[in-house]
């Protein structure tokens, strides 16, 4: 019988993707066929799988930890916001449609069977299956059609670990609260509580350890310690609450990469890679002055690109990247950062707005369609560019693709890269979208559409090195950084620490017990 273990949290941001990713790899190490599975997730940042569907980041990270590859059915419904009322569903993979909070609260019991056929047939194909919730299961507005915690939990009978977030401050009145919200039946469904993010001497913890047990009679299983682990967020909250704002101990001379934080950012997950280079200081930015000190600007990913772009224009950013471009700081943009480099936008489709010019750093013009285009895509850098990419000429590159609309280079641009190798199948340079991206005439300012594209060591550290060129520092040599090993590493730090702080054997334990309706022989 295929065992089963719910990770919950008494709000966003508690470590629930972080801890199904620990537990996958934990179960994975000793020996174990294990899958993740979140219902639901609501998150901007998103991957392809080899099929070419779109999933989670977060659901992705895991199964990377749990040593399987991604399968769409690891996250059946994706909701990507497009404003603050309305979202676009992504369901198996392919957009469905787009909904407002009250539509797709209405819509949701439609979409239980098709959950409920992906789960099961993830559970015959493993031995242990590891959900996430999202959010918090006293979330007793939206209890009545719950598909992803409480809701989610009953439906395949998962026993449930609840965990609180201690660093944020009230961790034990935000478990008693949740705890007391939930109905009887629910609230026996939740075996265990795990606190999360303990900074100091867990002596000082112990006697309100003693007490919460105490009131509402869950045992605590065990208390982790705050963990600088490098590893992908499901989505921008960890932006907000400023973890990516502390400064990171690097060796020498530091290249200072600042990527703009417009309020749809999509994907910066894309950049932790960057952020991980030995010489990188990559911080986010929200304020036009913050790009002074910059060595390379970058404007990532949009769910709402014109919007952004007006948030970009209004908060005075395009004065400020001109002036920086003027400076021959060099400029990236990345899917919808590249859109905005360019002349001319025509929506239609995303925003609600028809069109807008653009930054004009790119003789380019980009028309949206209603159709998505979602791939994994290979291919090598055009020879012979000038510029921030004269070192990464003809360097391999890989990543993958998730936009609307199309990019026409005017006679001011050149590709960035030809592509041969779309979800699985060669192509040639005579082909439709053979091509990717844009580069200028001056080779300070690129565009692309592939999101991972700095995961390739082969690309990203011949362009940092010519950055530390052109701010006249010695190159980095033999810097043979592999972020695939890296993200091993991560994984393997966090098992390590779950295991000393964990009363693993009772998680165990747990699991074996529910599954046959009572205590282990």
């Amino acid at each position: 019988m295929t065992l089963s273990l719910m990770v919950q949290g008494t709000a966003s941001d508690a470590g629930k993707s972080v801890l199904v990713a620990g537990f996958c790899r934990l179960f994975a190490q000793d020996g174990y066929r294990c899958t993740p599975f979140k219902s639901q997730n609501m998150a901007l940042n998103s991957g392809i799988t080899a099929d070419g569907k779109e999933m989670g980041r977060a659901q992705i990270f895991q199964a990377e930890a749990a040593g399987i590859a991604p399968d769409v059915r690891m996250n059946p419904v994706l909701l990507k916001p497009t404003s603050d009322r309305k979202a676009q569903v992504v369901f198996m993979g392919k957009v469905m449609c787009s909904m407002n909070a009250v539509e797709y609260h209405e819509h949701k019991p439609q979409l239980l069977q098709q959950i409920l056929r992906a789960y099961n047939g993830l559970a015959a194909e493993t031995d242990i299956m590891v959900l996430e919730g999202a959010g918090s299961p006293a979330e007793i507005n939206l209890r009545d059609r719950d598909i992803v915690n409480m809701g989610m939990a009953e439906l395949v009978d998962a026993p449930v670990i609840l965990v609180a977030d201690i660093d944020r401050g009230g961790v034990f009145a935000s478990i008693y609260g949740t705890l007391a919200l939930l109905k009887p039946a629910e609230k026996a469904r939740i075996k265990g509580v795990i606190i999360n993010k303990f900074r100091g001497d867990i002596a000082l913890l112990q006697s309100g350890i003693d007490q919460i047990e105490a009131l509402t009679q869950v045992p605590i299983l065990g208390v982790l310690p705050w963990l600088d682990l490098d590893l992908e967020d499901e989505d921008s909250v960890a932006l907000q609450v400023g973890k990516y704002d502390r400064p990171q101990q690097k060796t020498g001379n530091c290249l200072d990469i600042a990527v703009i934080q417009y309020p749809h950012i999509a994907n910066f997950t894309d950049f932790n890679a960057l952020a991980a280079q030995p010489d990188v200081f990559l911080h986010y930015v929200s304020k036009p002055s913050e790009l002074q000190k910059a060595d390379l600007i970058i404007l990532p990913g949009s769910k709402n690109t014109l919007a952004d772009l007006v948030w970009l224009k209004t908060q005075g950013f395009e004065p400020a990247i001109i002036t920086a471009h003027q400076k021959n700081v060099p400029i990236i943009g990345i899917c919808g950062g590249y859109q905005m480099l360019g002349k001319q936008i025509v929506d239609g489709v995303e925003s609600g707005l028809t069109q807008m010019t653009g930054l004009g750093l790119l003789d380019t013009e980009t028309h949206f369609a209603s159709e998505k285009q979602t791939a994994q895509v290979r291919g090598v850098v055009m020879p012979a560019l000038s510029g921030m990419l004269k070192l990464c000429s003809e360097q391999p590159i890989a990543g993958y693709e998730i936009h609307l609309g199309t990019t026409r280079l005017g006679q001011q641009a050149t590709p960035f890269a030809q592509i041969y190798w779309r979800n699985g199948e060669e192509r040639n340079s005579e082909e439709k979208n053979g091509f990717d991206g844009a580069v200028a005439q001056d080779g300070l300012v690129m565009g692309s559409y592939l999101h991972g594209l700095f995961d390739q060591n082969t690309f990203t550290r011949p362009l940092l090195n010519q950055l530390r060129i052109r701010k006249g520092d010695v190159p980095l040599e033999n810097v043979a950084f592999n972020y695939r090993q890296h993200k091993e590493k991560q994984f393997n730090k966090l098992a390590a620490s779950m295991r000393e702080h964990l009363d693993i054997a009772r998680i165990y334990q747990l699991m074996h017990e529910h599954s046959s309706g009572g205590v282990m022989p």
